[in-house]
C-alpha cells in the first residue's frame, strides 16, 4: 500500500471539483461551492497559473488533494504558501494521506526558502484541529478573518 502526491493535470478538473464538493459537504458549506471543471482549468492550467493543486493517490487511486497558492509576508520579507484546501476522502482518512499532504508543501517551502505555510481550520472541526496541532500547527486565535464579497465587493471596487 503506497501514498504518493503528485501535481494535479488538467485532465484532473472533474476529480478536483468533485474533492472541492465533498469537502464543502463536510464544511458544511455545500451551498458556497460554486467551482466549475471551467474554472479550475482555466485558473490552475491556464497560461498563468496563480493556484496550485498536488493529489494524493493511494495504490493507484486519486484519495485527496490539497490546492495551494504563494503568498508574501511584508515582516518576513519572504514568501510563503497558503493551503487553500486539504482534503482526504473519509475512507482513506488514517492513512497518513493528509500527513502526506502537509509534508509536500512543507518541502516545497524548505526547498525554495519560503517563510511560512499557513491556512484556516473551522473552529468547530476538533479532528483537523487536534492533527494540525500534531504536526506542529499553531492556531492564530488572536488574528479575525475579513472578508468582502457580493455586493460590498461592487460597491468598494465601483469605478
Amino acid at each position: 500500500m503506497t501514498t504518493t502526491i503528485r501535481s494535479a493535470v488538467p485532465a484532473d478538473a472533474a476529480l478536483i471539483v468533485r474533492f472541492i464538493a465533498a469537502l464543502a459537504e463536510y464544511e458544511k458549506l455545500s451551498h458556497e461551492a460554486k467551482a466549475t471543471e471551467a474554472d479550475i482549468t482555466r485558473d490552475l492550467f491556464g497560461p498563468n497559473p496563480k493556484v496550485f493543486c498536488e493529489i494524493a493517490e493511494h495504490d493507484g487511486r486519486p484519495v485527496g488533494f490539497a490546492l495551494w497558492f504563494y503568498t508574501f509576508s511584508t515582516f518576513q520579507g519572504r514568501h510563503g504558501i497558503w493551503l487553500e484546501d486539504l482534503f482526504v476522502e473519509p475512507a482513506a482518512r488514517g492513512l497518513g494521506i493528509g500527513k502526506a499532504l502537509l509534508v509536500n508543501l512543507a518541502q516545497r517551502c524548505v526547498r525554495e526558502g519560503l517563510g511560512r505555510l499557513e491556512w484556516w481550520v473551522l473552529d468547530w472541526n476538533t479532528p483537523s484541529i487536534e492533527f494540525y496541532k500534531s504536526q506542529g500547527g499553531v492556531m492564530q486565535d488572536e488574528w479575525t478573518k475579513v472578508r468582502v464579497d457580493g455586493e460590498a465587493l461592487a460597491r468598494l471596487g465601483a469605478l
